[in-house]
This record gives structure tokens, C-alpha cells and sequence, in this order.
């Protein structure tokens, strides 16, 4: 008789756990592959992308000082950092308002309401470009960051409204209770009850909203001009129809990218917990 071996639940053989390994691995490299290679150009010539193998031969931060003191890219970055931190801040506010109120509140109107942050995000921005311009042109807001912060909310406020919908479910109503019972507004619950309870959805809410602001281009060209340019219209200038400084592109591809890590570097300990806890329930 031969003893048959029987592997537990979470094991593997060796040969499983060898490809398992090498696809992760794989993955990553062609994930990380183009981050490094914007990074590799940055740090050699301006022709540099034509010869890559020249950059070995001219390393230096040539396109970096050309960027940060010869162009208008400190302002770009100040306009973006407005704009970016206003509407992490609002958005945060408002999809935090309209998720608990739809969690916890019946009213009329509130099937429609969550159908209507649903359907809001199935249209092309493209479309809304000329509404929203018209929009802004009645209440003097072109060209003004409260214009173009208000415009990245009709983004942000949807998404991250249905997901805190879906956390705050996952908190019990006991809680709602209890603040009643010691005699909290309902404002006075949500704030020093709920909110400190939802923090790992409120991360996620923040990032998205800042993603949505920070990395932005078509709203950011068509309703800014150009002395409050954001950073990513502003790399457009760049390019023109003849050519493009690639070394400058890249540069300041790269100083955009730090930001945005930095803020994901502060909040990645609640993204996980909050995407799922928010995906839970709708």
C-alpha cells in the first residue's frame, strides 16, 4: 500500500508556487517597466528617447533645472496643488454628506438620487465639456480655480458618494443610536461618531478625488487659461505640431508622478480596507 499524501487548503507544489511566483514577477516588470524608462530618458539629453544608449554618457539633471527655473512649471504645480487640495477637500465633504444621508435616511427621492450619481458617470467627458463650459460661463467661473474645482466634484462626488454609501452600511446603527440617546444632532453623530469610524473610506475618497484633480487634462485646458494652468495642461506646451522636448516631458512627468505617490504613500494603509468594506454593500 502507498501513502497518498494530502496537501492543506492553502497549499501549493512546488512547481505551482514557481509559476505562481514568475507571473507575479512578470507582471510587475511590464507594470513597472514604463515608470523606470520616463525616469531613464529624464536623466539624459534632450534626444536622448531617439538614443537611449546616450543617457549612460550624459546622466546629469539638466532636464530637471531646465524645468523647475526655465519654464513656467512652479506655477503649473502651485495652480494644481490649489485646485487638487480644494477638491479632495469639498469632495471628501459632500460624498461623505450624500453617502451617510443615503445610507441612514429614507426620503423621496432617494432611489433616484442613487441612480442618478450612477448614471452621471456613464457619460464621456468629452460631452460634457460644452454644458459645463456654458454652465460656467453664466456664473462667471472660467478661468477661476472655484470653476474648475466644482467641475472635478461632478467627477469625484458620484463615485466616491456610492462607494462611502456601501462603508457606511458596514457600520452598525447601534452607534446612530447610542449618540441620539446621548442627545447628538444628527450632524453631531455623523461628525464625532461616524466619521472617525469611516476613515478608511474616507482615504479612499480623498485619493480618488485628488487623482481625479491632480492628473486631469481636458477640463483643466478648455476652462482654465493660461496663467492658472494646471500642471497637466501646462506639459502640453511642451509639443507642438513640429516637435517635442522629450527630455522636458519627461522631467516633468516625473515630478508630477511625486506628489501623487507621496499621497498614496499616506493613505495606502486604508485603501485596501476601505475599497472592500465599501464594495460590500450596495
Amino acid at each position: 500500500m502507498t501513502a497518498t499524501t494530502h496537501r492543506g487548503r492553502n497549499e501549493r507544489s512546488r512547481g505551482a508556487s514557481i509559476a505562481l511566483h514568475a507571473a507575479l514577477i512578470t507582471a510587475s516588470a511590464i507594470a513597472v517597466f514604463p515608470v523606470l524608462w520616463i525616469l531613464f530618458i529624464s536623466l539624459g539629453p534632450s534626444t536622448s528617447w531617439q538614443q537611449p544608449h546616450e543617457v549612460l554618457k550624459h546622466l546629469g539633471l539638466g532636464n530637471y533645472r531646465f524645468v523647475l527655473l526655465h519654464t513656467s512649471f512652479p506655477k503649473w504645480f502651485l495652480n494644481s496643488v490649489i485646485v487638487a487640495g480644494a477638491t479632495t477637500v469639498l469632495g471628501v465633504l459632500i460624498s461623505a454628506s450624500a453617502g451617510y444621508a443615503i445610507s441612514r435616511m429614507k426620503f423621496p427621492g432617494h432611489k433616484s438620487l442613487m441612480w442618478t450619481f450612477l448614471v452621471t458617470q456613464m457619460f464621456p467627458m468629452a460631452v460634457l465639456i460644452v454644458p459645463l463650459y456654458n454652465l460656467l460661463a453664466q456664473l462667471d467661473l472660467i478661468d477661476t480655480y472655484l470653476g474648475l474645482v466644482l467641475v472635478y466634484c461632478t467627477i469625484a462626488v458620484p463615485f466616491c458618494a456610492w462607494m462611502l454609501k456601501g462603508y457606511f452600511d458596514t457600520i452598525p446603527r447601534d452607534i446612530d443610536e447610542a449618540g441620539r440617546v446621548d442627545g447628538l444632532t444628527p450632524f453631531g453623530t455623523f461628525w464625532r461618531l461616524i466619521v472617525p469610524l469611516a476613515r478608511p473610506g474616507l482615504a479612499v475618497t480623498a485619493f480618488y478625488s485628488f487623482l481625479t484633480a491632480w492628473g486631469e487634462v481636458a477640463y483643466a485646458a478648455q476652462f482654465m487659461g493660461r496663467d492658472h494652468s494646471t500642471l497637466a495642461a501646462g506639459i502640453r506646451t511642451f509639443a507642438s505640431d513640429q516637435r517635442a522636448d522629450w527630455g522636458s516631458m519627461t522631467a516633468a512627468s516625473v515630478l508630477i508622478a511625486i506628489p501623487a505617490t507621496i499621497v498614496f504613500l499616506l493613505v495606502q494603509r486604508h485603501l485596501v480596507t476601505g475599497l472592500t468594506a465599501g464594495g460590500t454593500k450596495g
